[in-house]
């Protein structure tokens, strides 16, 4: 058979149409295994729809618009055909469901294939368009990840609690991670107790800056695009730096490796006003693109270790973000969907508080993650979890507006992961699948883990009065709202011994502080 040249376009009717999204620009990627570039076409499209179901960020839509035409090109050089529409392309339109119509009228094949999405919408909508059309569509495993959905299912089957950490110890025994025979290296699964610390009054010392990426031709080219049509939604775009290759992710990984893994573990949960990267990754982005796969990604890292470069509880602790969460994560959303997306356990109604979408607040921390947020689509878990979703579980915003909002805002969010993370583990509207407590705390958490609180105008330790910490106050209202449900929750015996510490002249007076801070924010 002679080779296909750069201009050979198979003819219709086609093989397969192999459906490649915007989170799968991987070269093996399941789809792509059995590509034949005289029979088959790869079909890809931006999608007005995707960046408008949320109000997305500037950051994120750039991401992966650049992305995946860098994808593309990469897919041409090959030979192959890719059928690409461009987001302002004529004629458009505007959804996934409807450019593919289109393309399978135009190829007529006789069977799609995909990767297992990582959108329950999107899944439901390619399913409907291909079984409207007639036509079947292949999904396939994503051999991306350690697992499959498969495997978590059976992993829940007959447990009455859920919880990451079972899970986590099965697949380190599984695929041999960080394991001597059957045992974990170091003799504990988890280092915890050695992790975990804040800077200190001197602050990080000689960060060591992360891998950025300027934009070349056609990152520029997407980055007017976006300025173009979607001038009001949210973010920034003059610094925008992420890696949108996988030549450029590999060198993000490197960098990690090298320069930042070996600190990790002792400051990840640690915060500095103005320092968005510290020692975290920013590798989420690469993941969950698929530029890069949890395997290499965990490999590379258990490799610094027997190397001598990092130190055991720095690279358990980030072994397990992703053997162990990432994949739990993952396994929950795909088992607990589409019911999942409803839940309010705590029936939460306040509406998200319009500063999330400026960073226009007095309360320093969470200024400085709003503001970074904007600016970088980034900020690191501690900063997700401890100040901006803490801000929202406290004040009883919506857990389906704080799970829009994260959706619309981060470059690595896809739903996924992103909505068991802030539904469930930061807003506790799944009553504890999750996480198996509230991630609640007062200002002093924040305080103790970070500077933000040296100048703001509010004061930690107190709860009413004109200087009183909004976390404060709130945390204590959070309490007296759901101490019923909460009494059920062993974990939480500590906190409200605290409480009824408290006269019910003090209760009344932080909930009418806390009243007072909501209407006035």
């Amino acid at each position: 058979m002679t080779p296909p040249t750069a201009t050979t376009v198979p003819t219709a009717p086609i093989r397969h149409l192999v459906i490649v999204l915007g989170d799968q620009l991987a070269e093996d990627a399941s789809a792509l295994t059995d590509f034949d570039p005289t029979q088959d076409v790869v079909w890809m499209a931006e999608a007005m729809e995707e960046s408008t179901h949320v109000p997305s960020a500037k950051q994120r839509i750039t991401v992966f618009l650049s992305a995946m035409r860098h994808f593309a090109q990469t897919l041409r050089s090959k030979n192959w055909h890719v059928d690409y529409t461009e987001l302002d392309q004529d004629g458009h339109t505007g959804t996934l469901h409807g450019e593919l119509a289109r393309a399978i009228n135009t190829w007529q094949p006789a069977q799609l294939v995909m990767t297992a999405p990582g959108d329950w919408r999107v899944l439901q909508a390619l399913q409907a368009t291909a079984k409207a059309h007639g036509v079947a569509l292949k999904v396939r495993d994503d051999t991306s990840f350690f697992t499959t959905v498969r495997d978590f299912s059976a992993h829940i089957q007959g447990r009455k609690q859920l919880r990451m950490e079972y899970w986590y110890r099965e697949q380190r025994h599984r695929f041999g991670i960080l394991m001597e025979g059957k045992q974990p290296v170091g003799g504990q699964w988890n280092f915890d107790a050695d992790n975990r610390e804040s800077f200190g009054k001197k602050g990080p010392q000689n960060l060591p800056a992360p891998k950025r990426f300027a934009p070349d031709e056609v990152t520029a080219q997407v980055i007017a695009l976006v300025h173009k049509v979607f001038a009001k939604h949210p973010g920034e775009l003059a610094d925008f730096a992420w890696p949108v290759t996988r030549a450029q992710a590999l060198e993000a990984l490197q960098d990690f490796m090298a320069h930042r893994l070996p600190l990790f573990g002792q400051f990840e949960d640690a915060m500095w006003a103005g320092e968005p990267w510290l020692y975290h990754s920013q590798l989420s982005v690469c993941l969950n693109l698929k530029l890069l796969s949890a395997q290499e990604v965990v490999q590379a890292a258990q490799t610094a270790w027997q190397q001598g470069h990092a130190p055991l509880p720095a690279v358990e602790g980030f072994v397990r973000q992703i053997l162990g969460w990432r994949e739990y994560v993952r396994g929950m959303y795909w088992t607990q969907m589409p019911g999942y997306l409803e839940r309010n356990a705590l029936d939460a109604q306040e509406d998200l508080p319009e500063f999330f979408w400026t960073g226009e607040t007095d309360m320093a921390c969470l200024r400085d993650a709003l503001q970074q947020t904007l600016k970088h689509g980034y900020a690191h878990h501690i900063q997700r979890l401890m100040v901006l979703g803490l801000y929202g579980l406290l004040r009883g915003v919506h857990p389906q507006h704080m799970h829009a909002w994260f959706l619309s805002v981060y470059v690595d969010a896809v739903e996924w992961v992103e909505l068991p993370n802030t539904l469930g583990m930061s807003q506790f509207g799944d009553c504890g699948m999750m996480a198996s407590k509230p991630y609640v705390a007062t200002g002093k958490y924040i305080q103790r883990m970070s500077n933000h609180c040296q100048g703001c105008k509010f004061d930690s330790g107190q709860s009413t009065g004109p200087t009183a910490c909004p976390y404060t106050t709130m945390y204590w209202d959070f309490l007296q709202r759901h101490e019923t449900l909460l009494k059920a929750n062993p974990r939480m015996a500590m906190q409200l011994k605290n409480l009824n510490r408290l006269s019910d002249d003090q209760k009344s007076q932080i909930h009418d502080a806390a009243k007072a801070h909501q209407a006035a924010h």
